[in-house]
């Protein structure tokens, strides 16, 4: 017999390829097997409060004597008994998802209880962040329940949104409403759907109110953004104009303003511009999400994309158009600001200008008094050179020199006075010339 074949040993590995290899596994819909009750809430958290909710997850899986979830978890599905929990934690928030068999007897006219119920009420109270979302879902299997029973307990009928989902396969109801016990709801009719793509759709609705929900937070950031941006335009209106008709003098007090509100921008832009790209992002993952459930029109209702393309088009829009106006407004100031600097640039150049011919004019009065100084110089220079002529003269005189002391010192003045004329004069020339 041949020995079995050793497996093909692997370069080195990528110290993260396991992390994002398992990525496109993360969060998975579990299957559901209706009838069930599911409630969903999402905990708006900061770091330290996304830690604690681990920790508060381990505690209640250690009073199951459950393992605990290590530092490096980021979803966790546990099966507690009466309840099924996922935990997951996102960038901004955390969501928590109790799933229990729903149990038909007895409907009729009192509605059913939400999931949470089954899971301690003082823990579910204690939950790390602040409850943005919270979500009563109901599955129900078409074949056994019809579209009028539960959802006229659980609905408010004149605010219903309804459609078929999955391709008709199912058909979902909600009113987009907050209900006295502190949950929106709705309910899924859920057909003949298998359980893993039922799951699949749970998790979709579930999604859906989530990202719509975080889409929202937006709106408040974007319509305090709009009252700062339009003193901010007004402001710049006025240096604008401020800025056509200024001196010289007024320019560092316009520049000053325009400084102080290029920093006011750029202070809101920063504090507003991450919830503002963040808000655009959720709203994107709302409409993909709501692609995802394969929708269709049930007669006399609104559909859920017809809902939100009404109702949430208004928030989409503001938060966008801050987003634009502050990008502009920004590129505004900078286009101001570079104006006001070019024009100083300018009258400062021009103040060079006259500056350098000033020091010209001084300049050539200064060689114009070396002229004269030279001149004057070379008279003095000649004068004593001629005078020690003449005392050489006297004393040649004695030994032979023809001429006297005064006629050597007259033919010696033209001589000198050119000689010393001329040494200067080279001397000027070279100095100039280096």
């Amino acid at each position: 017999m041949s020995a079995p074949l050793l497996p093909t040993p692997l370069p080195p590995q990528h110290a993260q390829r396991a992390l994002l290899h398992n990525e496109v596994h993360a969060r998975p819909p579990e299957a559901i097997e209706a009838p069930v009750a599911s409630t969903h809430i999402v905990m708006w958290a900061d770091a330290a409060a996304r830690e604690a909710s681990r920790a508060h997850l381990g505690a209640l899986l250690r009073n199951h004597h459950q393992p605990q979830p290590d530092v490096d978890t980021t979803h966790l599905r546990v099966d507690l008994g009466p309840v099924r929990i996922r935990w997951e934690m996102h960038t901004e928030f955390v969501t928590w998802t109790f799933t229990v068999p729903l149990h038909t007897e007895g409907f009729g006219d009192s509605e059913p209880l939400g999931a949470a119920h089954s899971v301690p009420r003082d823990w579910l109270a204690q939950l790390p962040g602040q409850c943005l979302c919270g979500l009563n879902l109901w599955v129900l299997p078409t074949r056994e329940f019809g579209s009028g029973s539960l959802v006229r307990h659980v609905l408010n009928e004149d605010a219903l949104v309804a459609s078929t989902v999955a391709d008709g396969h199912g058909e979902v109801y909600t009113d987009f409403a907050i209900h006295p016990d502190g949950y929106s709801r709705m309910v899924l009719l859920a057909g003949g759907m298998t359980p893993r793509r039922l799951g699949r759709l749970v998790q979709r609705l579930q999604e859906i109110e989530t990202y719509r929900m975080a889409a929202l937070l937006g709106l408040p950031a974007a319509r305090e953004a709009v009252q700062v941006l339009a003193g901010a335009e007004r402001e710049l209106a006025e240096l604008a104009d401020a800025i056509r008709l200024a001196t010289r003098d007024d320019e560092p007090e316009l520049l000053d303003r325009l400084t102080r509100l290029a920093g006011q921008v750029e202070s809101e832009h920063a504090a507003t511009h991450s919830r503002l790209s963040a808000s655009s992002a959720y709203f994107e993952l709302v409409d993909r999400r709501i692609a995802e459930i394969a929708e269709s029109r049930l007669a006399g209702l609104q559909t859920i994309r017809e809902f939100m393309d009404r109702r949430l088009t208004p928030a989409r829009g503001t938060c966008d158009w801050a987003a634009r106006r502050q990008e502009a407004l920004s590129r505004r100031v900078s286009r101001i600001s570079q104006l006001l600097r070019t024009r100083v640039e300018i009258e400062q150049q021009q103040s060079s200008q006259a500056l350098l011919a000033s020091m010209n004019q001084r300049q050539d009065l200064q060689l114009k008094l070396q002229s004269t100084v030279e001149g004057l110089s070379a008279a003095a220079i000649t004068y004593y050179i001629v005078g020690l002529v003449s005392y050489l003269a006297k004393g040649a005189q004695k030994l032979g020199w023809p001429l006297s002391p005064e006629s050597t010192a007259a033919i010696a003045i033209p001589v000198v006075g050119f000689s010393v004329w001329w040494s200067l004069r080279r001397l000027h020339h070279r100095m100039f010339k280096h």
